[in-house]
Formats: C-alpha cells, structure tokens, sequence
C-alpha cells in the first residue's frame, strides 16, 4: 500500500516505522501546511492518506484528499465542533472515503465501550458523582483531548442528570449542575492517561487507560487506512472494530 503523511511530527514518525515494517511504502511527507500541495497533484499515487496535523489545518487537508479522490484516515481533534458538517458534507458530495477517530488505539476503544455501559448502569444511581481526569503531554494543542470528549460524549448519552461538559481547574471544588467535569492536565512527556471516576459517599468506582507510548495509537491508525481502501462513505473505529 502507498501511503501519504500529511503530519509528520512525533506520531507520523511512528507511524512510517511501523508502516514500513509492515511492508508499506511513504511515497510523500509532509509537516507543513499541505492542502495546496494535494490540490496540485503531489500526492496522486498514494492509495491513502494518513493525516495527523493541526486542528486549524485538518479540515482543509482532509477535503483536498477527498477532492483529489484519496482516501484519507485522520487523526487530528479539536475541530469537530467548528467544520465536522463541512469535511462531512464534502465528502457526501464528492462520493470520498473518510475515516476519523479521535483515538485510534483498540485498548481506548474498548475502553470507549465499557465507559458507555458503565454510565448505563450508573445513570439511575445519581448519588453517584461522576469526573474524567486525563493528563497528556505538555505539547497536546487542545484540551481537554479528543478521547477526552469522547469519553464525555459516552457519558452524557447514556445519564440524564448531565447535558454537557465542562473544563475543570484541577485545584478548584467547582460544580456546574448539569454538567459533567473534565479535569485536563499536561506533564512532561505522558502519552496519555483518561480515567473516569463515580464518587459517592460510601464508595468509589474508577476505570482507567494508561497508554505506554505512541505505537497503540500508530498502528491503529494504519489498520483504519488498510482497512478504508476501496469504501466510500464516513467511517470510524466502531466500524473498523465491529463494536
């Protein structure tokens, strides 16, 4: 398989390791702005395209794939709020393959589930306080994370008593009613680590997933990309995952 690099810092050097090991060629890399570069044909021969880059310059990125009929599995957040109906609509319109995940690691995606199910079962104990904590590294761009949203997302779901989230200072007591906390913070290196909390006056309840480093998130990502090539439509780890 032929894969472009749209993003080529720290996860997209992991990603062309273990992509070559597995017998896959990077014809382009790139870490600058680059959808003017798709537009121009520079990418044409690639079968898909790997896109882990900046939340301002994803969405552009990711329809110039569409445009350009390539394949495209990102891993970018902290646009959805603002252009997810744009890239979504676009590649409705041209016919593309799109395939996004905020997470592409198969152990947080599991972990995506059980988070979910967990707030089944909780939402008709509302003694029960809940809070997500994550802590990645100092150069993470958005916080709180993606997965920490989508954690958030499983959560306000599946229990009536929050309707949405909101960033907590770690040193500070504050409640909002109705919404659920998140706690984000950013140490050194930490690839990452989401924990999710229930707290009631007579006992805890935690679940957790500590990631060891970039590999997990890597190869899950070249999986998605092996796996999009030759569909259409908008796709994410659900689908891959079959869960």
């Amino acid at each position: 398989m032929k894969i472009a690099l749209i993003g080529y810092g720290k996860m997209g050097k992991t990603i062309e390791r273990l992509a070559v090991a597995k017998g896959h060629e990077i014809i382009y890399k790139t870490d600058v702005p680059s959808s003017r570069m798709i537009i121009d044909g520079i990418i044409d021969q690639a079968d898909v395209a790997i896109e882990f880059t900046h939340p301002d310059e994803a969405p552009g990125n990711i329809m110039a794939c569409i445009s350009a009929g390539i394949p495209v599995v990102s891993g970018t957040t902290g646009w959805l709020k603002s252009r997810w109906e744009e890239v979504k609509n676009h590649c409705e319109v041209m016919n593309g393959s799109f395939f996004y995940a905020s997470n592409y690691s198969i152990g947080v995606n599991i972990f995506f589930e059980i988070n979910a199910r967990l707030a089944q079962l909780m939402n008709s104990h509302p003694e029960y306080k809940t809070e997500i904590e994550e802590i990645h590294h100092i150069h993470k761009l958005d916080s709180p994370s993606g997965t920490g949203l989508s954690l958030a997302d499983g959560i306000i779901k599946n229990m009536d008593r929050y309707e949405d989230w909101f960033l907590k200072d770690f040193h500070s007591p504050e409640e909002m009613e109705g919404k659920l906390p998140i706690v984000a913070k950013r140490i050194g290196e930490v690839p990452g680590t989401h924990i999710v909390r229930y707290h009631s006056p007579i006992d805890d309840i935690e679940i957790s997933h500590i990631a060891k480093g970039r590999e997990g998130f890597a190869s899950g990502a070249i999986l998605a990309a092996e796996w999009i090539v030759g569909k259409k439509g908008i796709f994410g780890m659900r689908d891959l995952l079959k869960l």
